[in-house]
């Protein structure tokens, strides 16, 4: 009996998996960027605060992650090639996010530059602009001036560009997903 309905639930998953594998297909929904994928379970988002695609996009980023399998990580990665700001502009929002990071604030401190820059189309030049941005998200600048100097922040920071700087090949535009290090998602744009 036990081997009857093993039988059944194999009959009964392999449609399934022709269906998956119809579903998902190599240069129509997702793109092979590396020979092996990496040993934990992860998703990249490659993105920008600059980028209008980004911000409208912050829906379907926070769906994926809250959709992942248990143990699944999503990271992420934010990147310094966006014409709508300096390289140096950038790095310092880079910096912010590490900092909101390490406070264990990111997602409220995301929410509140991607808000001011799309919403409010206030503008940064500075890391004082970011400190105000912070102090909105009931952040003070003695905080946020601490966590800058952190040893835990300045390694976020180092491992932000790092992973910018190893999958920047792949990354020609934002916001671009990465999963498990193997497979970059297509999009339509």
């Amino acid at each position: 009996m036990k081997k009857f309905f093993g039988l059944l639930s194999l009959c009964l998953l392999l449609p399934l998996q022709a269906c998956a594998q119809e579903q998902w297909q190599e240069g129509v929904h997702y793109e092979v960027i590396s020979d092996k994928a990496v040993e934990k379970k992860e998703v990249m988002e490659f993105f920008s605060y600059w980028c209008p695609a980004c911000f409208n996009f912050e829906v379907i980023a926070k769906q994926i992650e809250r959709e992942l399998p248990e143990g699944a990580v999503f990271t992420k990665v934010h990147v310094n090639f966006m014409g709508m700001a300096t390289p140096e502009v950038q790095e310092m929002a880079t910096q912010a996010m590490m900092i909101a990071r390490a406070l264990k604030q990111e997602k409220a401190v995301n929410e509140a530059i991607f808000n001011y820059i799309h919403k409010q189309r206030g503008v940064v030049s500075s890391m004082d602009d970011l400190k105000k941005i912070f102090e909105l998200a009931g952040i003070d600048n003695a905080t946020f001036d601490k966590t800058a100097r952190s040893f835990g922040a300045k390694t976020l920071f180092r491992q932000n560009q790092k992973l910018l700087a190893d999958y920047r090949s792949a990354v020609r535009s934002v916001p671009t997903f990465i999963v498990n290090g193997k497979y970059k998602a297509q999009f339509l744009r």
